[in-house]
């Protein structure tokens, strides 16, 4: 099945005021996402929000299903919770870890998690290690393989980049963790919606992802996948009286799902939103969407590759829809800024970002522009010449 970019325009709104070319920061949200999100909160006013959550309660329960068939798992391994970040935060505060313990992870992994295992080395004594990258800029396979000894506690990586196009060999990195019996958390917060993903396929232990991306969701959304046989004994830090029960006054026991992840309180309207953007999203086709989104990223790397200053960024034997450049002479802000003012909307990615890699090679920042399948071959060629006409 093809992409019918007409349609996909003619449900998306926001097309007839920008070239949105920022979906790996939020992208465009269809027409039925928005509808949803307003209806619910249209009853929220009618009624009340307790009244309307009731009511509303088949609708988040589909949102559970709808990411259940995006990852070609259960509804009981998938917990719903306000972004990326705090899913895998969730998902990485279960762990422990003792002294002399290895984490290893990519070199393009992002800040946040780097971050969080900083903090886990410090508390615990555990040591980071960076799997080296291969030829081609990805995460060497080989070399991971070589790494893994006893005190291997955990493998992360993130599954597409913040700063560029490369695709991460996620599911051959989940085959060695599963062979060896490692936790395997995957960040798939820029894949999600970009391409299919399926966790048995991948072989990961934990999944995070948000709505507002490549899904199309709205903002203040993301999910936590966590295998059935991971479950047993894993709690949150902290658990409230949704992820668990009070059994008695010194006894309390858990949910038996993913559930446990989440909070009682949640923005209702936002996750039923989630649910149709990921129901809009499979009723596209993932495989369509990915056919589409790097075959639109290509021919912006071909159209950027003829302007003269212009060097592509991205790394990877595959590359998907993300399209990350320097223009020579011009700071990437300049150029995000001025292509902004003719109705581009661009990002820029940062070192502080995504250290490891970026400080390999010797860059402080990057222009970020990531197509979505409702964008047309024209805008791109006029992006392409906004860019041009900023060389000096």
């Amino acid at each position: 099945m093809s992409i019918d970019v007409a349609r996909a325009r003619a449900e998306t709104p926001g097309t007839a005021h920008v070239v949105h070319l920022n979906n790996a920061g939020s992208a465009l949200p269809p027409q039925p996402v928005t509808e949803a999100v307003f209806a619910h909160l249209a009853l929220e006013e009618e009624i009340g929000g307790y009244e309307a959550a009731a009511r509303n309660a088949g609708g988040v329960e589909r949102t559970y299903a709808a990411v259940a068939r995006l990852l070609g798992c259960g509804t009981d391994e998938v917990a719903l919770v306000e972004s990326a970040t705090v899913a895998w935060a969730l998902a990485f505060q279960t762990l422990e870890f003792q002294p002399g313990d290895r984490i290893l992870t990519g070199t393009a992994e992002y800040a946040s998690n780097v971050i969080a295992f900083l903090q886990a080395a410090r508390r615990s004594g555990a040591e980071i290690e960076v799997i080296p990258d291969d030829a081609d800029g990805q995460t060497d396979v080989m070399a991971l393989d070589a790494m893994i000894d006893g005190r291997v506690k955990l493998i992360a990586l993130t599954h597409i980049p913040t700063n560029g196009g490369l695709v991460n060999p996620a599911a051959s990195v989940g085959g060695i963790a599963r062979m060896h019996g490692i936790p395997y958390l995957l960040d798939a917060c820029q894949a999600a919606g970009q391409m299919p993903l399926d966790v048995n396929e991948l072989g990961c232990d934990f999944l995070t992802a948000t709505g507002r991306k490549f899904l199309r969701g709205p903002r203040g959304t993301g999910f936590l996948y966590v295998r059935r046989e991971r479950l047993e004994g894993m709690e949150p830090r902290v658990l409230d009286l949704h992820g668990a029960t009070l059994a008695g006054p010194d006894r309390y026991e858990p949910r038996p799902d993913a559930r446990r992840f989440e909070y009682w309180e949640s923005n209702v309207a936002a996750r039923i939103g989630l649910g149709v953007a990921v129901d809009y999203a499979l009723d596209w086709g993932l495989e369509a969407i990915r056919e589409r989104v790097w075959s639109l990223g290509g021919w912006l790397r071909t159209l950027l590759d003829a302007v003269p200053g212009v060097t592509l960024r991205d790394l990877g034997a595959e590359r998907c829809g993300i399209v990350t450049f320097t223009l020579d002479g011009v700071d990437p802000d300049a150029v995000k800024a001025a292509v902004g003012a003719k109705g581009f909307n661009v990002s820029v990615s940062r070192a502080s970002s995504t250290r490891f890699d970026m400080d390999a090679r010797g860059l402080a920042a990057v222009v970020r522009a990531s197509p979505h399948y409702y964008n047309t071959e024209a805008e791109l060629e006029l992006f392409a010449e906004a860019v041009a006409a900023l060389a000096p």
